[in-house]
């Protein structure tokens, strides 16, 4: 069986989303077993995404409705 996202968007590859990498301490660079410390922008062949490493995008902030948006 052939699991798929349940969003449709395509992230772009960055080292920051791969499930091989790791984030360092100082949080500026990834720990990648394959081409070792490297921007968390880059990306190489050997790029898997992980899902759990994402952080969402916040929502946007809904205005309140005032009372004359709903008079005829």
């Amino acid at each position: 069986m052939n699991r798929k996202l349940t969003n449709k968007k395509n992230y772009p590859p960055k080292c920051a989303y791969c499930a091989k990498g790791r984030l360092s301490p100082d949080g500026e660079s990834v720990l990648c077993p394959k081409k070792g410390i490297t921007s968390p922008q880059d990306n190489c062949r050997s790029y898997k995404y992980d899902v759990m490493k994402r952080i969402p995008e916040k929502a946007p902030v809904i205005k309140s409705a005032d009372p004359k948006d709903f008079e005829l």
